[in-house]
């Protein structure tokens, strides 16, 4: 028993050193581990206050609002900025550390941290804002296009049609151009572009392109929003045509399919009305006096 004592005694004893000073304070074991215990339980209640505001805030068969994952994302994050505060104070800091850390802090902005600030002030306005939401389909300015999956402060997680997870900075969505397809309208336009060969009677192409947009079930059928087929342009081969029709959230989703879906549609019913569909052409005029020079040049020349 006494050897166990002891122990202890030694153990507590090595446990109360002082490891090293901040700021004029001194860290030891104890200190160290009441830190990390305090750090590790407001890290659970983060998420656990993100948990219960998102329940709370979701209808019945209904995915989150935007203003209620804002609010929880947000929440979460001030919830480890206090815990972080107060697992400070535990260890001791006063003003003079924190004077200390923020110099430390200021030296690493001017070498490169400004960067990370940025995408951490980015993703402040972008769930404020709400101008980017999860599940919204994106077309950003670097060639990213995908569905919103997740809005951190520091990126957004976006999933292309492809199912290929891409990290974007939030700086890329405030300082960039971005296309939000599912801002506000359900619905958006689509241009099919197509060409017929020269002489094609044009009311059998509009019959046809309309007729190809009805048999995609994604197309739009309500009043003021019918699929029309517009002639565009008079190309060098073809009279180019462009099948102008609205299309659901749906198909929003995945333009890459649907554009091939209504491209198929409209070569089937182009082709049971025997409209052609014309191959490149050029007209080559050969003046006859020219061309006997040439013939008799190459003559002389096999001779040699």
């Amino acid at each position: 028993m006494e050897f166990f004592q002891s122990a202890y005694a030694s153990i507590r004893a090595l446990a109360m050193v002082t490891w090293f000073d901040i700021g004029g304070t001194p860290v030891n074991f104890f200190k160290l581990a009441g830190l990390a215990i305090i750090l590790s339980a407001v890290w659970r209640v983060g998420y656990v206050f993100e948990r219960t505001v998102s329940q709370i805030g979701r209808e019945e068969g209904k995915e989150v609002t935007p203003g209620t994952y804002a609010l929880s994302r947000i929440g979460r994050y001030l919830v480890w900025i206090v815990g972080v505060i107060v697992g400070l104070g535990y260890l001791g800091f006063n003003m003079s550390s924190f004077a200390v850390l923020g110099g430390a802090i200021g030296v690493g902005l001017g070498f490169g941290l400004q960067n990370i600030i940025s995408n951490f002030v980015s993703g402040i306005i972008i769930l404020v804002e709400k101008i980017i939401k999860v599940d919204d389909f994106v077309d950003l300015q670097s060639g990213v296009m995908g569905r919103v999956a997740e809005i951190n402060l520091r990126y957004t997680r976006i999933t292309t049609t492809d199912l290929i997870d891409v990290i974007v900075p939030n700086s890329e969505f405030i300082t960039g151009r971005v296309i939000n397809w599912t801002l506000g309208e359900p619905v958006r336009r689509l241009h099919i572009a197509f060409g017929v060969a020269y002489g094609t009677d044009k009311q059998l192409v509009r019959e046809a392109g309309i007729a190809a947009a009805m048999s995609i079930p994604g197309t739009v059928r309500e009043t003021g929003r019918e699929p029309d087929v517009w002639l565009v342009k008079f190309g060098d081969s073809s009279l180019d045509f462009e099948l102008v029709v609205w299309v659901g959230a749906d198909a929003i989703g995945s333009p890459g399919r649907t554009e091939a879906s209504y491209l198929w549609a409209i070569e089937d019913e182009l082709a049971k009305r025997h409209i052609e569909i014309p191959f490149p052409q050029r007209d080559l005029h050969i003046r006859s006096g020219k061309l006997a020079v040439s013939l008799e040049r190459v003559g002389v020349a096999a001779a040699q």
